[in-house]
Order: C-alpha cells, then structure tokens, then sequence
C-alpha cells in the first residue's frame, strides 16, 4: 500500500484528528470517474492526486475524504494521512469526510471507476477484497460489516453493480480470514435506490408514502417522473438530508417509511397493502416497521446497523 508521500499527496490544511477507538465497519464507494484501460502505477497516483485536489480545492475538505483509494490496476493507496500508521496500530481511527455519520466508525474506501452498469476489473476486486480483510484483521471488525455507500445515503454509489456484488466480498472476505459466514451474515437487508426513470410497484408505493408525508399532489401513478422527483426532493429538504437530490435512497427511506399498525388507514396503509399484493404476501404482521417494510420491498435481510459517529457534525 503506497503511502501518501509516495503518491505526492499535498499536505492537509490542517491536522486530521485521531480518536481513540476502533471503527466498526467499512463502506464501500466508487470514484465515479471513467473507467481508465490505464493500470499502471503513475496512473493510479494521478488519480489520487486528483481526489485531493477535487476534496480540498472544491469540498473545502482539508485532505482526501476517504481513508483508502483502490485504482482500477489494482493499487492501495493511503487517503487520507495517518489513516495507514493507525490502522497498522489496530486501535485508533483517523476522522474522514466520506460519509456524514459514519466518518469515525466507518473506513472508507474509494474504489476508482464507475461501477453502475459494468464490474470493477479483476486486479481492483482481489485488492479490494484483501484490503477489507486486512482492514478487519487489525481492526476486529466482522467481514459481515462490509456496507456501500447508499445504505447510508441518498447516492448511487458504490454503482448497482459494485452494491450488487457485496455479499460476495462479504463471503469472500470472511474466506481470507478463515471464516463461513451464514447467509444471513452475507446479505444485508437494504432500501432500494429509486430514480427518475423507474416504474412500478415500488415506485407507486413511495408516492403513496410522499403523498401521506405531504410533498406528492395528484394520484400515485407509479412513474418516476419530475413530477416524484420534486416530491422527493422537497421531503429530503423538509427532513433535512445531507443529500437531498431526488434520488430516494438509504438516507430518506427510513424517514419515509414510517410505523404503520393494523388497522391504519390512509396513503401509508394503502402503501403497505399495494406491496403485500405485489410480493403475494397473505399475512402482514400487525406491526410494519423498517424490517417489515424493507421485506415488503423486495431488499429484506439482516438489519443494517444505523450507529452514527459520536462527534456529531463530523470535520472535513
């Protein structure tokens, strides 16, 4: 793994602050940046140099947000600074700026290259898979606390098809270490991630839940249209997301999906019947709650843990 001084990495506008404790899981993000054909050394410290440059210069972030980068030929550079020296130690983390509530208790790892509609080349995925073992290895973390970005936010990233192979890092993961995970353990109950484009059942159902919270007028089409986005949107800035973008995703989910009991009525209830036609579901417990309706949604799993950083606001 190239530290940042080998990859010429400027020096941050100020300290980064270590804390005194271990991280409890990893998150998984991609660079959504073009997929190079260049796998070569310099190319992969160019790209780390643009990373900080884009988090300082534009983010006003005071070095790279992320803890570790991973270029498309299968490089492992340090983020940012100190993050290799604390994870060699095993027992503090450096503060990063990659995802607001989970900087401090979640490594993050940059993954170069876009990954919505093709795979991350074989020489990224075997460093990525041995780089979350080590990460595990020196911080005690389970292989099964290997998350993608929009599990905690309203984002593409890590791209659907980097998401969609995380159950196999899981597995693959915990194969490095020595470990079989169950298949509980490898998938992890999620919210889908739902765009201007898309159509159906899940998209009718949200509209529903829009409607029930306030932001969508008119009838519940299934069609995520401007019309959906604008409702989205303008539930995200009343709730005040870190990320409010239109895409509905795991930041604003939660939120939306709010505790229907038996006997409810309204747009939220009808919401929970639709899906329960949709899934061919007989019997709905008396109580929809988050596990329920991630079931009803097609993304049902192991609960995904929503710990957030200790700090507070987190520092850039």
């Amino acid at each position: 793994m190239a530290r940042c001084s080998e990859w010429g990495a400027r020096r941050p506008s100020s300290p980064p602050k270590i804390w005194d404790r271990r991280p409890i899981r990893i998150l998984v993000h991609h660079t959504a940046g073009a997929n190079t054909p260049d796998f070569s050394v310099p190319a992969a410290h160019r790209m780390a140099r643009g990373i900080q440059a884009f988090h300082m210069d534009r983010n006003g972030w005071l070095d790279s947000g992320q803890h570790f980068t991973i270029s498309r030929g299968g490089h492992v550079l340090e983020g940012r600074l100190y993050s290799l020296g604390e994870l060699n130690g095993g027992r503090r983390v450096v503060e990063g700026a990659h995802s607001p509530g989970q900087n401090i208790i979640a490594i993050g790892i940059e993954n170069e290259g876009t990954y919505i509609g093709v795979d991350p080349p074989a020489p990224l995925w075997n460093s990525l898979r041995a780089t979350c073992a080590y990460i595990c290895s020196r911080y005690g973390i389970a292989p099964s606390e290997l998350y993608g970005h929009r599990d905690y936010r309203n984002t593409i990233c890590p791209g659907d098809r980097l998401y969609g192979m995380l159950p196999r890092l899981r597995n693959e993961v915990a194969g490095l270490l020595g470990r079989r995970l169950s298949r509980t353990e490898a998938t992890k109950a999620t919210w889908p991630l739902l765009r201007e484009g898309d159509s159906g059942p899940l998209v009718e159902a949200a509209q529903l839940l829009l409607r029930d919270a306030g932001t969508l007028r008119g009838d519940p089409d299934g069609r995520y249209d401007d019309r959906t986005l604008g409702a989205v949107t303008e539930f995200q800035v009343l709730h005040r997301a870190e990320d409010a973008n239109g895409l509905l995703g795991g930041e604003s989910w939660p939120e939306l999906a709010r505790t229907v009991r038996a006997g409810s009525e309204g747009d939220a209830a009808r919401a929970v019947e639709l899906l329960a036609r949709h899934r061919k579901v007989e019997s709905v417990p008396d109580v929809v709650d988050h596990p329920v309706w991630q079931k009803l949604l097609g993304t049902g799993g192991a609960p995904v843990p929503v710990a957030q950083d200790p700090s507070g606001v987190a520092d850039r």
